[in-house]
């Protein structure tokens, strides 16, 4: 799973449909199934991750999975080792997935090139976030009960530096949603009109009759000094507040990828008001990697993964 433009929207759909059948199993007294029981994952996080590595880790836990988390600080890439010496070495162990994010775009591909077992990407440079894009998408279907169609997803903020961004676009359009972009010119990426996509440079106007607004975080360390003037500036002028959610369609959501930069990307009122799903994000994140997580895992054919309930019992 390197990207979500491998899937079309019927996969998608059958991704969401699984992580659907696991949000339910989450909620339930007992959390964990027998589906992976045997079978090894190793979380290898060579960029620093709260949500996405503690997510992947219960997922696999809830799955009976074991679960081996290894960062770049604890590996011998701070040796000098090269990523395919680490992964060579850890493909050697015979793991049946490995769980990669890392700060070079193509990592997770490099990787997937290389190995036997399957490989799923959390994150490489600006490059992907499938998994994010899934477990937002999985929010939305559960907002607007699975009808994508003529529905308008503001995306604002960093767009440039965003792997969440482009893996966003991807997906919303792939079901069928319209997209919006928003920010500052120079967190604008290359040749935007390129993109499937309406680009608004004012704030204001980019909310007029959304259904959502994405906000994303200002990623200061993939930036160089000069593309922005400061902080307090960006906040006035990009950052989401009550009024700009005066002029959206009825309902209209917000979602935050996280970590949240209170009073720069959003207010802190509107973070923590009914109209904020971002920690349902959190809860489908579990659900959605456990998905991934079972379907890569099982899958030794298409045979085999359609006679496979999520249970880990023959249907």
């Amino acid at each position: 799973m390197l990207d979500v433009s491998q899937l079309d929207a019927d996969e998608v759909r059958h991704i969401l449909a699984t992580a659907a059948y696991f949000r339910e199993i989450n909620s339930r007294p007992v959390k964990k199934v027998p589906t992976l029981k045997g079978r090894s994952v190793v979380l290898f996080f060579a960029e620093p991750s709260t949500r996405t590595k503690t997510s992947f880790d219960m997922a696999g836990k809830r799955l009976s999975a074991d679960t081996f988390a290894l960062g770049k600080s604890g590996s011998s890439l701070v040796k000098g080792e090269t990523l395919k010496d680490t992964a060579l070495t850890l493909q050697a162990m015979n793991p049946d997935g490995i769980v990669i994010r890392h700060s070079s775009s193509g990592a997770a591909q490099f990787l997937a090139e290389r190995l036997d077992c399957s490989v799923i990407n959390a994150g490489d440079g600006r490059h992907a976030h499938p998994t994010q894009a899934l477990l937002d998408a999985l929010t939305f279907s559960r907002q607007w009960k699975g009808d994508f169609a003529g529905k308008t997803v503001l995306i604002l903020g960093d767009i440039a530096h965003s792997r969440v961004a482009r893996s966003n676009v991807i997906l919303l359009t792939k079901l069928g949603a319209k997209v919006r972009l928003c920010g500052p010119r120079t967190l604008m990426p290359p040749r935007p009109d390129t993109w499937p996509v309406e680009v608004f440079s004012d704030l204001g106007k980019a909310c007029q009759g959304v259904d959502s607004v994405m906000c994303l975080r200002l990623q200061l360390e993939r930036q160089h000094a000069g593309l922005l003037p400061d902080l307090r500036e960006y906040a006035r002028t990009f950052g989401l507040g009550a009024r700009h959610m005066k002029d959206a369609a009825p309902g209209c959501c917000i979602l935050h990828p996280g970590p949240i930069n209170r009073g720069v990307e959003i207010d802190s009122d509107l973070a923590d008001s009914a109209e904020s799903l971002i920690l349902e994000q959190v809860e489908n994140g579990v659900a959605v990697r456990m998905a991934l997580l079972f379907l890569y895992l099982t899958r030794k054919s298409p045979e085999a993964s359609q006679a496979m309930s999520p249970s880990g019992m023959p249907e």
